[in-house]
């Protein structure tokens, strides 16, 4: 399976849980997820490419898709814009459960 593959599986995912979620459940502002996107976006830039510089880790030619950002595969900033997609989502609703329990 290539990376390109197991990241649209978690953007998808993550997507439709944020949809579900958003028709029951008041979301942060779109304004305040771009913020919060771009900051995860910029610290994955520059810490995955410093990963890599030194050696830490790197990934097989084989399994992505060969575009990157530096030395960071295009791949590996799908995983914070999946974390933005979900994380506010999970929490709105965990929080509006606690919400109505207080009720």
């Amino acid at each position: 399976m290539s990376y390109v593959l197991l990241c649209a599986a978690f953007l998808v995912a993550a997507a439709g849980i944020a949809l579900v979620v958003r028709r029951r459940t008041r979301m942060p502002s779109p304004a305040a997820l771009a913020v919060a996107a771009g900051a995860l976006l910029l610290l994955t830039a520059v810490f995955d490419n410093v990963m890599i510089a030194v050696g830490l880790f790197d990934y097989s030619s084989a399994h992505i898709s060969g575009i990157r950002i530096g030395e960071a595969p295009i791949e590996d900033f799908a995983y914070p814009l999946a974390a933005v997609i979900l994380l506010p989502a999970l929490w709105s609703r965990l929080r509006g459960k606690e919400a109505d329990d207080d009720r």
